[in-house]
């Protein structure tokens, strides 16, 4: 059974052409973004040459992803008014450009802060990629099929993202963990980004939408962009499903915030020949081992969703989520991994009903600006989280008490989701 639902998947996708090209450009941009977000982790957290406390740790995660996260449903407006295909070329053509900067600063051993901003301006450009393929993708799938393509997409975005962080470890391992050989990992970076921007380009214009429907925001380009957090977040609120689902969301990453810090801070004192390269490893087994876990949601979502539907199916992800959270309390760092993976395809599953009450439930003339919005959420979720947990934690990363408050967020954002989302997606 097993084998011929593989199959059928697989015919389903060979069905759609421009999904295909779609899902392409998505997993060489995402092997991309794995790839430079791994390399530039190593360069800061885990090099010889430059040295990374907890506050050090969160302040990174800010200066890289909050000022999109702010800026970001402003930008989300344009993804509503230009033309998606020429939005995805000129986002891979900057972020290749960028990526190229970057390692030329790691190359001359600049400090940690021209990196960082420096980063934070490919993040930007890589975040506004995905938020448009996300928004384009009903446009090349039938509305029947969007969750199932959804979560296929998202999957298989997110297995390339962690191969392209588990393939760091090869090149770091033979260059070298100086700036010198994060360098040469990050001038890597430019090949799947240049893929991605072969592939965006082979598209026809405005295949990708947006749709002229009668909720497009009209007006000037600055007027659209300017409005953009007032749009996305009216449409939020006023689309029941989609405000339950980022409300569970945040929950999530708030919890995947908690866990990362102590995954990081406990591996860097823990006593490990060559922690620039064997601690590096440790850590990456960790987002690996959520990676894979969210790559089973691929095969969880659709079918927890045709039976149960999206409102319990999220509900339902939460409150195990909250159970497995506990099994970490130990903080033994296997233990932790084997979570990784539960609580990543959890995660996921919620992801992947939010994406779905996004694509199906909002009009198009609005996707953009609401994807913008949840990609916000999304990370400003993430850095508070981080952020505060960098406050109490202890040097040694020995925290239990962090563990449990992860346990109690998960409860808390399964009754805000039931409270919001009265109205069953």
């Amino acid at each position: 059974m097993d084998a011929r639902a593989s199959l059928a998947l697989w015919r389903a996708v060979r069905s759609l052409p421009q999904f295909g090209r779609l899902l392409q450009m998505r997993l060489a941009s995402q092997f991309g973004d794995g790839l430079f977000q791994a390399a530039l982790a190593g360069a800061l957290l885990f090099n010889p040459d430059r040295a990374a406390n907890a506050l050090a740790v969160a302040g990174a995660f800010a200066v890289l992803f909050l000022p999109y996260s702010l800026l970001g449903p402003f930008a989300g407006a344009l993804l509503d008014r230009w033309d998606r295909r020429v939005v995805l070329v000129g986002a891979n053509l900057g972020r290749m450009l960028l990526i190229v900067g970057v390692g030329v600063l790691l190359s001359v051993g600049a400090g940690d802060l021209p990196i960082l901003c420096g980063a934070l301006i490919v993040n930007g450009f890589t975040r506004f990629v995905a938020s448009g393929l996300s928004a384009a993708l009903p446009h090349v799938v039938p509305r029947a099929q969007v969750v199932t393509m959804n979560s296929v997409a998202t999957a298989a975005g997110a297995a390339a993202t962690f191969l392209g962080a588990a393939f760091m470890l090869l090149p770091r391992w033979w260059i070298g963990a100086n700036d010198t050989g994060s360098a040469a990992v990050i001038f890597m970076v430019v090949v799947p980004v240049g893929l991605a921007l072969i592939l965006a380009l082979r598209f026809p214009a405005r295949v990708l939408g947006p749709d002229d429907t009668v909720r497009a925001i009209h007006g000037s380009a600055l007027y659209a962009v300017s409005t953009g957090w007032v749009h996305g977040f009216r449409t939020v609120s006023a689309v029941p499903s989609v405000a339950a689902t980022l409300t569970a969301l945040a929950a999530h990453r708030m919890v995947f915030g908690i866990n990362t810090l102590l995954v990081l801070v406990i591996v860097r004192h823990t006593d490990i020949p060559s922690v620039e390269v064997a601690g590096l490893g440790s850590a990456a087994i960790f987002v690996v081992a959520t990676g894979c876990g969210s790559f089973l949601a691929t095969v969880i979502t659709p079918a927890a969703v045709k039976r149960w539907g999206r409102f319990r199916t999220t509900n339902g992800s939460l409150i195990c989520g909250a159970v497995i959270q506990l099994a970490g309390v130990g903080l033994h760092l296997p233990v932790m991994v084997g979570c990784g993976f539960l609580l990543g395809a959890l995660g996921q599953v919620v992801k992947l009903c939010a994406d779905s009450a996004m694509q199906i439930d909002v009009d198009d003339a609005l996707r953009g600006h609401v994807f913008a919005v949840q990609d916000s959420l999304f990370w400003v979720s993430f850095i508070a989280a981080i952020t505060l947990a960098a406050v109490v934690i202890p040097a040694d990363g020995d925290s239990p008490g962090l563990v449990v408050a992860g346990s109690v967020i998960y409860v808390l954002g399964t009754v805000a989701h039931m409270l919001v989302g009265r109205e069953r997606g």
